[in-house]
C-alpha cells in the first residue's frame, strides 16, 4: 500500500524563496500525515513558465540554490520521497536545459526524468529552451510500489499523431504499478474533459493507473485550473482535486485503485464539471487576482461607460479583489446619453464601489479649437470619435499613475477581432479581463452573475440597451458591424475553427455556409475577414488578456502584421 500526498500548488515564476517554502511546508505536512510520496507539479520549483529567464545566468543560479535548499530540507523527513519539477542543465549537444522531474529523499536525488515531448505550438514554446529527454522509462520503488514517471505532454501523444515517440509505450514495457504525471496544463473551455478523455484512453490501452498532478493559478495570460485527478484503467476518474484553488489531498493506492486513507472511496467526480459560463467566470477571477498580486497592485481602475463591457469588467474585478479595491471613473462627453451616467451610478451602487465623474466635454472642445487653428478645418468623423476615446484613455492612465491602480481594459473578443477599438484609447491598460469572450458571451456571463447573486448586480437597463460606443450622435455598434450573434459565429469559425467544441464548430460552420449562399452574405464574410486581418497591428499593441478559450489573442495566435490574407471563398 502506498500513501500519496498530492500538492496542487500555485507557485510564482522566479520567487524561489516562496516556492521552496511552499514545497517544504507540504513536505512537513505529508510526513506528519504518514505519506510515503509527495507529488508537486511540473516546474514547481520555478513555476511555469519562465520563458527567456531560462537564459539568465542569475536565474539559473538561484534555481540551483533553491534545489539545494530543498535537498537539505528533505533530510528532516528521511522516509518521504518528494517529486518536484525543475530545469536541469544539459551537458551535451542541443538546447542548454532539460525540463526535469526529480524525486528526492533524505538529501539525495533518487530518480531523475527528463520530459521527452516538448510542446512548441499554440501558447507553448518549450523547444526554445529545452532539449528532449532521452527515450525510455524512469521508475522508482516506493513503499513496495513500482512508480513510473512522466511530465505533462508526454501523456498527450498516445494516439501517435503529434510526435514520433510515445512515452506511454516505454512505461508499458517497464510495467510500473502506478504512473505519476506532473503537469502545468493551462485551462480553457473544455480542457478538463479533454484531459480525462486523452489520459483515460491511454491508461485503458496500457492498463496502468495514473495520478495527474497539475499547477493552479494565473500567470500572465494563462490560468491553470488545478483539477488534478487519479484514474484507474477500468474505473476511470476515481478522484479529482478542487478547481481554481490550491489543494492538498492524501490518497491510498493499493491493488491498482485509489481511495481515501481509511479505504473509503472518494466522491465520484461530476463528468460534466461546471458550465462554460461559470468556467469563464472563475478563470477570469483567478487570473486577475494572481496577476494583480504578482505585479504588486492593490487596486484596479476601470472606465465606466454605462455599457455592458465595463459593467462586466467591474463586476469581475469586485469578485476578484473586493469592492474597496475597485475604482470606476465615468467620463461623459457631449454625445453621452443621460442613461449612460445614471446606469453607471446604479451599477456602482449595486457593486458597492466608488464612482468618480470626470467630464471630457471641455477637453475635447479645446482639441477641436486647436485642430481648427492649426489645420484650418473642422475636427469631425472618425478623428473626433477616436479623440474622445484617447482622452478617456489618458485620464484613466493619469489615475493609474497617480494612485498606483492597475488599469483594466474593457474590450471583448468580438470588438478586438475586427478592430472596433481605439489604439491608445480604450486599448490603454495593463490587463484585459473579457478580451477572450465574444460579445454574446459577455451578455451571457453578465446574466449568469446576476442569477448567481440572486439580485441585480448589473442593471437590467445595461443588459437591455443596444450596444454603442457613444462617440457620435445616435451611434450604435450595428452601424458598423453585423448583429453580434452573426458576427460572433463568423469570428469563431475564422479564428478558432477546429479548435472549437464540436457543437460550437458545427453551429458556426452552418451559419457561415448559409451566408455564403448569397452575394450579400459572401460579401459580409469577406468584409469581416478583412477587418480581422487589417487590425492585427492593434492587437499586437494591446494589453494582455486572460485566456478563456483554446485560441486567444496573444502568444496563442501568432500572425504577421504586414501580409496578404485570403478572404471570402478563398479562406
Amino acid at each position: 500500500m502506498l500513501t500519496i500526498a498530492l500538492a496542487q500548488m500555485n507557485p510564482t515564476v522566479g520567487d524561489f524563496d516562496a516556492n521552496v517554502a511552499a514545497i517544504t511546508a507540504r513536505m512537513q505536512r505529508a510526513s506528519s500525515d504518514g505519506a510515503d510520496l509527495l507529488v508537486c507539479p511540473e516546474l514547481s520549483l520555478c513555476a511555469y513558465y519562465p520563458g527567456d529567464l531560462f537564459e539568465d545566468a542569475a536565474f539559473l543560479r538561484a534555481m540551483q540554490q533553491a534545489l539545494n535548499k530543498l535537498l537539505e530540507a528533505s533530510t528532516r523527513w528521511p522516509g518521504l520521497v518528494t517529486v518536484i519539477g525543475t530545469a536541469r542543465p544539459n551537458p551535451g549537444v542541443g538546447k542548454p536545459l532539460y525540463n526535469a522531474l526529480l524525486a528526492i529523499r533524505d538529501g539525495q536525488i533518487v530518480a531523475e526524468y527528463y520530459k521527452q515531448l516538448l510542446p512548441t505550438y499554440g501558447i507553448f514554446d518549450e523547444g526554445r529552451h529545452f532539449e528532449p529527454g532521452p527515450p525510455g522509462a524512469c521508475t522508482l520503488a516506493i513503499a513496495g510500489c513500482k512508480v513510473g514517471f512522466m511530465i505533462c505532454e508526454d501523456g498527450w501523444n498516445d494516439d501517435g499523431r503529434a510526435y514520433a515517440i510515445n512515452p506511454f509505450e516505454a512505461l508499458h514495457a517497464a510495467r510500473p504499478d502506478l504512473v505519476v504525471s506532473i503537469n502545468a496544463s493551462p485551462s480553457d473551455i473544455g480542457k478538463r474533459a479533454q484531459r480525462h478523455v486523452v489520459f483515460g484512453a491511454a491508461c485503458a490501452r496500457v492498463n496502468l493507473p495514473l495520478l495527474f498532478v497539475n499547477q493552479v493559478g494565473g500567470q500572465d495570460q494563462l490560468v491553470f485550473d488545478g483539477a488534478s485527478f487519479a484514474m484507474s484503467p477500468t474505473l476511470g476518474v476515481q478522484f479529482e482535486a478542487a478547481r481554481f484553488v490550491e489543494d492538498f489531498q492524501l490518497l491510498r493506492f493499493a491493488a491498482g485503485r485509489f481511495s481515501r486513507t481509511d479505504g473509503a472511496a472518494f466522491p465520484v467526480p461530476d463528468p460534466d464539471g461546471i458550465s462554460a459560463v461559470e468556467f469563464a467566470r472563475r478563470q477570469i477571477v483567478l487570473g486577475l487576482r494572481d496577476y494583480a498580486r504578482r505585479c504588486r497592485f492593490q487596486k484596479v481602475v476601470v472606465g465606466c461607460s454605462g455599457g455592458i463591457d465595463s459593467a462586466l469588467t467591474l463586476a469581475l474585478a469586485v469578485e476578484a479583489l473586493g469592492a474597496p479595491n475597485v475604482v470606476a471613473i465615468t467620463m461623459p462627453s457631449v454625445f453621452s446619453s443621460a442613461g449612460s451616467v445614471t446606469d453607471s451610478v446604479a451599477l456602482c451602487a449595486n457593486l458597492g464601489i466608488s464612482l468618480t465623474t470626470h467630464p471630457i466635454r471641455d477637453i475635447v472642445a479645446q482639441y477641436e479649437a486647436g485642430y481648427a487653428q492649426a489645420f484650418d478645418g473642422k475636427l469631425q468623423g472618425l478623428p473626433l470619435e477616436n479623440l474622445q476615446a484617447r482622452v478617456r484613455g489618458t485620464i484613466l492612465m493619469e489615475y493609474s499613475n497617480a494612485f498606483g491602480a492597475l488599469l483594466l481594459t474593457t474590450g471583448n473578443k468580438s470588438e478586438i477581432s475586427v478592430g472596433y477599438c481605439t489604439l491608445y484609447g480604450d486599448t490603454n491598460g495593463g490587463l484585459g479581463l473579457i478580451g477572450d469572450l465574444y460579445k454574446t458571451e459577455v451578455f451571457a456571463l453578465s446574466r449568469h452573475i446576476n442569477a448567481s447573486a440572486g439580485r441585480e448586480l448589473i442593471p437590467v437597463a445595461v443588459l437591455d440597451k443596444p450596444p454603442s460606443a457613444e462617440l457620435a450622435p445616435g451611434q450604435r455598434d450595428t452601424d458598423s458591424l453585423p448583429p453580434y450573434p452573426v458576427l460572433d459565429e463568423i469570428l469563431k469559425w475564422h479564428i478558432e475553427g477546429r479548435r472549437l467544441p464540436a457543437q460550437e464548430s458545427a453551429q458556426a460552420l452552418t451559419l457561415v455556409d448559409q451566408l455564403r449562399e448569397t452575394d450579400e452574405g459572401r460579401a459580409l464574410v469577406t468584409r469581416i475577414l478583412g477587418m480581422v486581418a487589417r487590425n492585427e497591428y492593434k492587437r499586437r499593441q494591446a494589453a494582455p488578456i486572460i485566456r478563456v478559450r483554446s485560441r486567444a489573442f496573444g502568444s496563442g495566435r501568432q500572425l504577421p502584421i504586414a501580409a496578404h490574407y485570403p478572404t471570402g471563398d478563398d479562406a
